[in-house]
């Protein structure tokens, strides 16, 4: 057989296999036939790279070295459940990623609720790890980010962070307390109190606040004091009712 003929021959057998490799790749109606066009898809490139082995041996051509591994190879890529773009492919970028955190309605009182989890955690400086210890600042930094709320690692920066409040008697509970110029941060949980981690030898705790307005350099709301509810106009009989109820009412006080 001449080197004509032999890949005349291979051209042939790849035809052949595209036929097989498309049959083996339409969905499956059930399990057991889609491990049955696995089986065949495999046995057709083993097939096929015997062939192609035999052929070109008996045609008294003088091929490469490894050209039958090389063409089996090849076969078994195309035929491959998965290959190329085929429906196997695996998801990549935007499919993998994570379920994304949602806090628009996160409030001061999940803030509250969430720093009281650290209660007891001792105080470490520079600490970060709650198993360990924390300081000041990664207890607000630990804080927020189990609501999804990303803030900077340290107290000066975290002051800059959010919307500023003008006085001690507007905080609400969950906003932030910054202390002796930016060197001590907490958390206000409200009538007067606060939740941070004090002082080497201590524990995060809440204390009361004997600070007033000059002594503390901010005051930061990151987050809503509550979820605003939705205003429902009242609807037109339910108007009429409350504006006869308000007349009654006025005048029985007259």
């Amino acid at each position: 057989m001449s080197i004509t003929e032999a890949l005349g021959r291979i051209n042939s057998i790849q035809s052949t296999l595209a036929q097989v490799s498309g049959a083996a790749q339409r969905p499956a109606t059930t399990a057991t036939g889609a491990a049955a066009g696995s089986t065949s898809s495999n046995t057709a490139a083993s097939a096929a790279a015997q062939l192609a082995a035999a052929t070109l041996a008996g045609s008294g051509a003088s091929p490469t070295a490894g050209t039958a591994d090389a063409f089996s190879g090849a076969l078994a890529s195309v035929l491959a459940p998965g290959s190329g773009t085929t429906a196997g492919a695996k998801a990549t970028g935007a499919d993998e990623v994570g379920p994304v955190k949602k806090h628009g309605s996160t409030t001061g009182a999940d803030v509250v609720a969430t720093a009281k989890k650290y209660l007891g955690v001792p105080y470490v400086w520079g600490g970060n790890n709650p198993a360990i210890g924390l300081d000041c600042s990664s207890l607000v930094q630990h804080t927020f980010r189990d609501l999804g709320i990303d803030l900077p690692r340290v107290a000066r920066q975290q002051a800059t962070v959010g919307t500023e409040v003008p006085s001690l008697s507007q905080a609400k509970p969950g906003d932030l307390l910054v202390l002796r110029n930016g060197k001590h941060i907490g958390i206000y949980l409200g009538d007067n109190k606060m939740i941070h981690a004090p002082r080497p030898g201590e524990k995060v705790s809440i204390r009361e606040l004997f600070e007033t307005d000059k002594d503390i350099m901010t005051i930061r709301r990151i987050v809503p004091a509550e979820t605003p509810a939705p205003t429902v106009a009242p609807s037109g009989s339910a108007a009429a009712s409350l504006a006869l109820q308000q007349a009654a009412f006025a005048g029985a006080a007259s």
